[in-house]
Parts: structure tokens; C-alpha cells; sequence
């Protein structure tokens, strides 16, 4: 069972960046892709970002595209996510999420972390 574990959540003025980590326990051909989703209050949760281990091909949500970078480190089984211009908008709580492929969906992907929460102050 794989584990995902994010982390760098916190609470920033509009404007501002933050850079969420995701550690997953493994790296398998079953979780070659990973993701990041988001969720706001009273708000389904929706597709932010993806990559994959094996590729260089990142994959970006229209209302983050140009802000946010999603990277990784094979080395350290290590996703990020680097948020920059945040807006208030971006609050929410932002899950990791691993599968066998690329997609945009929440059912396309069968591991999840926690989350962590984001909260932009304008």
C-alpha cells in the first residue's frame, strides 16, 4: 500500500508562495503518475497538477497555469508543488494523489495523502 505524505501547507497574504512537498512511500509502476488536487470548502475537489516519475511532460489546471510549478525528485520520492501569486482563491487543502496514469479526475486516482491546508489572505 502506498503511502503519501504532504507537507508546507500554511497560511499566506495574496500575492505571496508557498511549496508543497509530497513523500511517497514508493515508487512503483502502479503510481508512475502523481498529482495534485484541491478541495474548498463547500467545493468539489478539483484537478491542480501532475507529473510523472518516468516523463518530463507536466500537466496544469487553466486557473493555475503561469503560478504554479509541479516538480519531482526521484531520488527522494519527492513531489512538489511551487505556488506563486497566490490568491485568495487558492485557498484550500491540497491533496497529493498517485495512480498509474496521468488524468483529471478525482476516480482516476487511487492514492491519496491527507492534506494540507492552504489559506490565502487578501
Amino acid at each position: 500500500q502506498v503511502q503519501l505524505v504532504e507537507s508546507g501547507g500554511g497560511l499566506v497574504q495574496a500575492g505571496g508562495s508557498l511549496r508543497l512537498s509530497c513523500v511517497a512511500s514508493e515508487r512503483t509502476f502502479s503510481t508512475d503518475a502523481m498529482a495534485w488536487f484541491r478541495q474548498a470548502p463547500g467545493q468539489e475537489r478539483e484537478f491542480v497538477a501532475a507529473v510523472r516519475w518516468t516523463g518530463a511532460s507536466t500537466y496544469y489546471a487553466d486557473s493555475v497555469k503561469g503560478r504554479f510549478t509541479i516538480s519531482r525528485v526521484n531520488a527522494q520520492n519527492t513531489v512538489y508543488l511551487q505556488m506563486n501569486s497566490l490568491k485568495p482563491e487558492d485557498t484550500a487543502v491540497y491533496y497529493c494523489a498517485a495512480d498509474r496514469s496521468v488524468g483529471v479526475k478525482v476516480d482516476e486516482y487511487k492514492y491519496w495523502g491527507q492534506g494540507t491546508q492552504v489559506t490565502v489572505s487578501s
